[in-house]
């Protein structure tokens, strides 16, 4: 590496440092496509319910707040559990709407995500971060789809018309991020993400698949990584991002094939 290369790379980690700095109550923007954070929350003001069983990490909705809005656009929740994404709206100056089946945050409304009470092409990002199978008890509504097995193909029936709501509600050109693990029980491996992926790419267009690490699960302890080790089976250690975007209207739906000139290495 040159002089020239090594002090321009210095001077732009210590303009990134400077940056968080002066503002270190938000989180980084993320470059890559692995995403991993030490805690649920960030700043002096708690997003959601970090005892909520299965809430979201506020820095990923943050994080696509600032990539695929800006402020004013609405944001929606279909399945907002503690309302993470409403506290995180709010804070970033993005109107906001969360639903859930079972409410527990006082601005969450009521509402089963499989009919989203909006007009058509109204919203500007939808973030929802599903079910993953029948693992965690959300709520006592037998209506809940976190009530069926994902080996059931209900449950990807079921997801698949909150995907259609998703669809209506969307302007077109906006972005979708949905949040998904997959599922190891009982010696049994199911894709999950896999399979809600395949579901989506019939009504989307992909934009990118986000690794985000799993913290703080029940798992993730002495017991269970002993446990691992002696039955021979993985515990999870993330969760897919899937990004999909709604395509435009009046363009030409057929996949071009693009021909870019890779550079090789000799």
């Amino acid at each position: 590496m040159s002089e020239k290369l090594e002090k321009n790379n210095l001077l732009f980690e210590e303009a990134i440092n400077k940056e968080t700095q002066k503002d270190d109550e938000k989180p980084p923007l993320e470059t890559t496509t692995l995403w991993d954070y030490p805690r649920q929350s960030y700043g002096k003001k708690p997003k959601g319910d970090n005892k909520f069983q299965g809430v979201t990490p506020a820095f990923v909705i943050w994080n696509l707040v600032q990539r695929y809005t800006k402020p004013g656009d609405l944001v929606v929740d279909p399945m907002a559990g503690s309302g993470t994404t409403i506290d995180v709206c709010e804070e970033e100056g993005r109107r906001v709407i969360g639903y859930d089946i079972n409410p527990k945050h006082p601005k969450v409304i009521k509402n089963d995500s499989r009919k989203i009470p909006l007009p058509d092409n109204s919203v500007d990002m939808v973030f929802i971060d599903s079910p993953y199978g029948d693992n965690v008890n959300y709520s006592d509504d037998p209506r809940d789809i976190g009530k069926i097995s994902a080996e059931d193909p209900r449950f990807y029936e079921e997801l698949e018309k909150v995907a259609l709501e998703i669809k209506r509600i969307l302007r077109p050109g906006k972005v979708l991020g949905w949040l998904i693990g997959d599922q190891w029980v009982k010696g049994k491996f199911t894709p999950v993400g896999f399979k809600v992926y395949q579901m989506l790419e019939k009504h989307f267009e992909p934009v990118d698949i986000i690794c985000v690490a799993r913290r703080g699960q029940s798992s993730h302890t002495a017991l269970w990584h002993y446990r691992a080790r002696k039955f021979n089976f993985f515990l999870r250690g993330f969760k897919y991002l899937l990004i999909f975007k709604k395509i435009e209207e009046n363009i030409d739906k057929k996949k071009k094939i693009r021909n870019i000139n890779w550079k090789k290495y000799k």
